[in-house]
């Protein structure tokens, strides 16, 4: 009978971890509070709120529910194995094998949740797509961006919704903004902030010559009702019509309100209520988060210059190249991540790229 004993230890331990970086004893102490919160006869008078307190419900009794089966699982594979060394029995160890590299590979996924440490990390996110140097293949690279984000969230089950989209010239967009719904959507987002290279033989240049386009990716937490206060006088806003066809799986309507933070120069938008007055309310909440979190963002970048730290790859630097020709390669260029497989990545296979930079970015 094989000895399956540092195995078993070994994913013990890692268990023991998780309880650690899930925080299950304080998660299970709040899923009292809001299961008595969520059984308020007047609770779903704040709509906001009770999606607030019904969201975090659903993801801390993912973690806890995840962590007792992994427990219930691994205490069982103990027992068997405890049992069948007893009476020296060979017959178990397929079913031992198995449910042990079972344990392993959610252990695995799970650990991946001890990367996101981020205060926001857990929240929607706003993202912008602009199309940069390149002209037309630039404009076409973009929108290849904004169909590669939805059928990724596509894949991951999450929520996407355009905001706006301005459609480019010939072909393309010059522009897209839209908010992603997930756990853990902007903390996987932050892979993709910064400016992305395409190198191609141009569809568009008539003697078939390679063409280097880029395009950059902004992203930006999404807050819950962002303390506050901004000059009207400050803002500019802009009435304009949805248009351009942003991929099947982006909701959109007609009408959309775009408003300019004249300081910052950042912009929000929205097109998803029928009113002008019901866009402008939802566009200036974007608004509020995009100038908290770059608030949050310069004081971060001053604690950084105190303490001597560099600064990581950001807005404005080339993060991640996609080689069409004359070879085929997709390669991030912070942690050298790379596949060959790029129309894969096209169609929305980017875990390996985030879950990389995640490490990345922890280790360095």
């Amino acid at each position: 009978m094989r000895d399956f004993t540092d195995d078993l230890r070994e994913q013990r331990r890692r268990l023991n971890e998780a309880a650690d970086y899930l925080k299950i004893a304080e998660g299970r102490d709040r899923l009292i509070e809001l299961e008595s919160e969520m059984q308020r006869p007047d609770l779903w008078d704040d709509a906001e709120l009770a999606k607030r307190v019904n969201t975090e419900y659903a993801n801390l009794k993912d973690d806890v529910d995840t962590f007792d089966s992994l427990t219930a699982r691994l205490d069982d594979a103990e027992t068997l194995h405890e049992m069948a060394r007893e009476v020296d029995d060979a017959s178990q160890e397929g079913d031992i094998e198995a449910e042990l590299g079972s344990v392993t590979t959610e252990l695995d996924q799970l650990e991946l949740r001890s990367l996101f440490t981020g205060e926001h990390d857990d929240s929607p996110c706003i993202v912008q797509i602009n199309a940069k140097d390149g002209g037309v293949d630039a404009q076409d690279f973009a929108e290849m961006l904004l169909r590669m984000y939805a059928r990724w969230a596509e894949q991951r089950g999450f929520g996407i919704s355009l905001n706006y989209e301005s459609e480019g010239v010939e072909a393309g967009i010059n522009s897209a903004e839209f908010t992603l719904t997930g756990r853990y959507a902007y903390g996987l987002m932050t892979s993709e902030r910064g400016t992305h290279r395409l190198v191609r033989i141009s569809p568009f240049d008539n003697q078939g010559r390679r063409q280097t386009s880029f395009a950059a990716v902004q992203v930006w937490p999404e807050l819950d009702a962002p303390n506050i206060e901004v000059n009207e006088a400050e803002i500019r806003m802009e009435v304009f019509r949805a248009s351009g066809a942003g991929g099947q799986h982006i909701n959109k309507t007609s009408s959309a309100v775009r408003l300019i933070h004249e300081p910052t120069g950042l912009v929000a938008s929205s097109q998803e209520e029928r009113s002008q007055l019901q866009n402008r309310e939802r566009a200036m909440n974007r608004l509020k988060s995009l100038i908290v979190a770059k608030i949050e963002e310069e004081h971060q970048l001053e604690l950084d210059a105190i303490a001597g730290k560099q600064a990581q790859v950001g807005w404005g630097s080339q993060i991640r190249s996609y080689v069409m020709q004359p070879y085929q390669m997709v390669k991030d260029l912070r942690t050298e991540v790379e596949t060959s497989a790029v129309d894969s990545v096209f169609n929305g296979d980017l875990d390996q790229f985030m879950e990389g930079y995640l490490r990345w970015k922890r280790s360095s």
